[in-house]
């Protein structure tokens, strides 16, 4: 045999080749198809905003109106309002209290920054007796607000409602 005839024998080459490409293309073809029979690919979609936020703590409970607590948007992606809340253990009213509420802005709003379309940074709402809600109850003229043993957090949701993640969380210096 001669290494010559070795070297110019090519007929192999081309169909190794080809078998490779076509396994490789069925491998990712299965690949994407897997994922969006699997439902992955929606949840790539849903991915929690990246934003940071501020609290900053008023302690009045002990006088009318109570205790305020302003959550500022310090910097990150922009979320629009409709997508976050306030979830709120641990808040008090002089009526007996509340263990766990839910704020969600004022009743006619529906959202934590209260008229806003967009939270950008810069963005803050404040969580006071003036617009503090449960769901089933406010705290009423004469009653204080007491947050001073709660814990704060803001909870995004996508618009499905499907995926939420917790963007900030402040601790009361009682909590």
């Amino acid at each position: 045999m001669k290494v010559s005839n070795i070297i110019r024998d090519d007929d192999a080459v081309s169909p190794v080749i080809g078998v490779i490409l076509m396994v490789a293309i069925t491998v990712i073809l299965a690949a994407v198809i897997g994922t969006f029979v699997l439902g992955l690919g929606d949840q790539v979609q849903s991915t929690a905003p990246q934003a940071s936020f501020n609290f900053d703590y008023t302690n009045t409970s002990a006088t009318s109106p109570g205790d305020s607590l302003t959550v500022t948007h310090d910097g990150g992606d922009s979320i629009p309002a409709d997508q976050l809340n306030a979830s709120i253990s641990g808040a008090a009213a002089n009526d007996g209290g509340w263990s766990s509420v839910t704020f969600t802005g004022a009743a006619t709003d529906g959202n934590l920054f209260d008229g806003s379309t967009d939270v950008t940074a810069g963005s803050s709402d404040t969580i006071d007796n003036d617009d503090f809600y449960d769901g089933s109850d406010t705290v009423t003229d004469g009653e204080t607000l007491d947050l001073s043993a709660s814990t704060v957090r803001v909870v995004w949701t996508n618009s499905n409602g499907d995926n939420s993640a917790t963007l900030g969380e402040w601790d009361g210096p009682e909590a």
